[in-house]
């Protein structure tokens, strides 16, 4: 006999969502994590009303959820971080309803804890591959591949650990066919946690590493590291390829700076502030969410800051060469966890308190 415990009124917070073509149909949908449930929530274009078509129990903590598709594939599939040690990825059956577990993947023990990675997931753009991280030490690299049936391969977990680091966020860099490049958010701890005076956590720096995942000799290195003059909160990919012209958005207190490897020097532009405000205007201001859009012929990025003020922000660049960041307000709603664009032109925003 196995027992199991619903609760009587379901969760209605999202903290975590992701859209994509997870039916395989030209419509989009959205993943969105309520905690221990996990939706498969469908806008109709037409109304503008949403439909949950599916929610399912996962019996656990949903810590990170991302999306992403394989070249030349037609739907995306589901990758969850979770509280028990394990990197799930889902696809959603449209025929049946339900999610099929297409892979499942032990690497640490069960809980949320700082060194067993599930807290943050980053996917490479063009899907071959995915990196999961925990708070403290530990990284993972996931190489994503077909079979000869077409069915989705996972291969061996590939170490990117450092001793000693605090991990702020991980982002996958869009670099076309390259070799897969993930930027990280890291603190070295170490010099701090053995000095008894606190003067070393004081003077401790963030730093910008990129990870590379080599794929002719199946093993990730370190291919960058800079130290950052600000203390930063989130990273943003930049659309590259033929898209875009690649590198990252450092989210940082009062500013925003772009970054590329090469050549390009650093973009930084200010966050507007608002004319009157109320709040203490020595108090820095930060961006908490954002959202990418991009299409064939253009690419732009919505960034939330903390007063829930949404800013428009585009990438003027020159020869591939990135010379001024532009943003314009949009509108003000309550601080969203997540924020997704659909290609119907719906903006899907999960409030962290209110109504989605």
């Amino acid at each position: 006999m196995h027992l199991l415990n619903l609760t009587l009124q379901k969760a209605t917070g999202i903290n975590c969502a992701a859209h994509g073509n997870f039916a395989g149909t030209k419509q989009q949908e959205i993943i969105a994590s309520r905690g221990q449930t996990l939706d498969v929530i469908r806008p109709d274009p037409d109304s503008g009303k949403m439909h949950i078509t599916h929610s399912m129990d996962m019996f656990g903590v949903i810590r990170s959820l991302s999306s992403f598709r394989l070249i030349g594939g037609t739907k995306d599939y589901i990758v969850v971080g979770t509280d028990s040690g394990k990197i799930t990825i889902l696809e959603y059956n449209p025929t049946k309803n339900c999610y099929d577990r297409i892979h499942q993947e032990t690497f640490g023990k069960s809980g949320c804890r700082r060194i067993v990675p599930g807290q943050y997931i980053a996917t490479d753009p063009k899907g071959r591959a995915v990196m999961i991280g925990a708070i403290e030490k530990q990284k993972l690299v996931f190489i994503m591949n077909r079979d000869s049936q077409a069915r989705l391969t996972i291969s061996s977990p590939l170490e990117a650990h450092k001793a000693n680091t605090f991990l702020y966020n991980v982002v996958g860099v869009d670099v076309g066919f390259e070799n897969p490049l993930f930027a990280c958010l890291e603190m070295d701890y170490e010099e701090a946690d053995n000095d008894p005076t606190g003067e070393a956590a004081q003077k401790s720096q963030q730093s910008l590493t990129f990870y590379e995942l080599d794929l002719g000799l199946n093993h990730v290195v370190r291919k960058f590291t800079e130290t950052l003059e600000e203390r930063a909160n989130f990273l943003i990919a930049v659309p590259g390829g033929n898209d875009g012209p690649s590198g990252i958005l450092i989210c940082s207190e009062n500013y925003i700076t772009y970054k590329n490897l090469g050549e390009q020097p650093d973009v930084r532009a200010p966050i507007p502030r608002r004319r009157h405000d109320l709040e203490d205007p020595d108090r820095g201001m930060m961006f908490v969410t954002y959202t990418a859009h991009k299409t064939k012929a253009l690419f732009f990025f919505l960034l939330q800051t903390e007063q829930g003020d949404i800013f428009k922000v585009t990438l003027t660049s020159d020869e591939d060469m990135v010379t001024e960041i532009k943003m314009k307000y949009l509108d003000t709603i309550p601080v969203a966890s997540s924020l997704c664009v659909l290609r119907t032109g719906f903006l899907f925003v999960a409030c962290e308190f209110g109504n989605q």
